[in-house]
């Protein structure tokens, strides 16, 4: 069942795959480590995103058993993904309405519920590894996320370029106030952000439907605050990079090596020095048979095809035959094999490849 993997120059130098994380745990010697993984809401999880998580479930396990320092894993729901999209025909900007606003709290947490917290709750039986969920909502109205930002917004212009190398504005969206809209520009073309003070903002935007509108952020109140997705993990590294005694590991796939450059960038142009920042894990990707990242939103669009050897329940994880408590057990399966050779983690595997090996691989109990 195991797969032949090429030798790298990163798998070369490890012993292990959790290696890459050792200089961050012998230089913070942290009190706990916590593995960040999160995910777009928008619908139901397909195998890429089976894939890192339960990844992320057993390198905390492997951590844990490795270097005897509590751990655990917080999901990040991303309630912020576009919902809807639509050009206005006057300006011609794009607007969205993110699953925030377009559903609310409440149907929010119930998807959650509904989609995720079964297979989370059966990784983290299977791996003695408690997780807890926290939805972009909740980090962007907590003070500490709010106040990250406020005292970034005098550095944005050292930093602004790599948020945002095509135009060098990076993206704030504050959604319209009014009852049942929640409706902002997509790339923010008419929002201006005034800086009032080290403890508030006011933002200046414009509405699809009700036309000019600002809304004030301080570190405990104010608008919803909903930046575009560089300019979001940066912040969010900043704010998880405070003393509190833990070591933050960012769990991405494989197609956040590019991005997270210009994170790293920007971090650097913001003054801060990346020891003091999070650590980063990047899982195997899944590809179609062109290489191409295996996209669920391009298959359902009729935009490409199912690739060949891939199966309907690698799209939407609901049509796995089995039980949910058995697909995470597959999974921790395969991690397993991912995990005995850095060669088999850091690499991409064809949707076909992946099935293979999800169908030979054995369960895992719990030690």
């Amino acid at each position: 069942m195991y797969p032949v993997s090429p030798n790298t120059v990163l798998a070369n130098a490890l012993g292990s795959a959790e290696d890459v994380l050792a200089p961050r745990i012998h230089d913070a010697k942290p009190n706990r480590v916590v593995f960040v993984v999160g995910t777009q809401i928008n619908g139901a999880p397909h195998i890429g995103t089976s894939l890192v998580q339960s990844l992320t479930f057993a390198a905390a396990a492997r951590t844990r058993d490795r270097y005897g320092v509590p751990v655990a894993v917080t999901f990040g729901a991303l309630d912020n993904a576009p919902y809807e999209l639509v050009t206005d025909s006057i300006s011609g900007h794009r607007y969205q309405r993110a699953y925030a606003q377009a559903l609310g709290e409440p149907e929010i947490n119930a998807q959650v519920d509904a989609l995720y917290r079964p297979m989370f709750d059966a990784l983290s039986d299977a791996t003695g590894v408690p997780y807890h969920v926290e939805t972009y909502s909740d980090q962007q109205r907590s003070e500490t996320y709010r106040r990250t930002w406020l005292r970034l917004l005098p550095r944005l212009e050292a930093c602004r370029w790599w948020l945002a190398p095509s135009t060098g504005v990076p993206h704030v969206r504050v959604p319209c106030p009014e009852p049942g809209c929640g409706w902002a520009e997509k790339y923010a073309e008419r929002t201006q952000v005034v800086i009032e003070g080290n403890e508030c903002a006011q933002v200046y935007a414009h509405c699809l439907h009700h036309g000019p509108y600002s809304g004030s952020i301080g570190p405990g109140h104010g608008a919803y605050l909903d930046l575009a997705t560089l300019y979001r993990n940066l912040v969010k590294e900043i704010a998880l990079s405070g003393g509190c005694g833990a070591l933050h590991v960012m769990v991405k796939g494989g197609d956040w090596v590019f991005g997270s450059h210009l994170v790293d960038g920007a971090l650097q142009a913001a003054g801060h020095a990346q020891g003091r920042l999070p650590a980063r894990l990047f899982c195997p990707q899944v590809v179609t048979d062109t290489g191409a990242k295996l996209s669920k939103s391009l298959i359902r669009e009729g935009r490409v095809p199912l690739p060949e050897g891939a199966l309907p329940w690698m799209l939407d994880t609901r049509l796995w035959s089995g039980t949910t408590a058995e697909y995470a057990e597959r999974l921790l399966g395969l991690a397993e094999t991912v995990f005995s050779d850095p060669r088999h983690f850091f690499r991409s595997y064809s949707a076909a490849e992946l099935g293979r090996m999800m169908t030979t691989a054995g369960s895992r109990t719990a030690a």
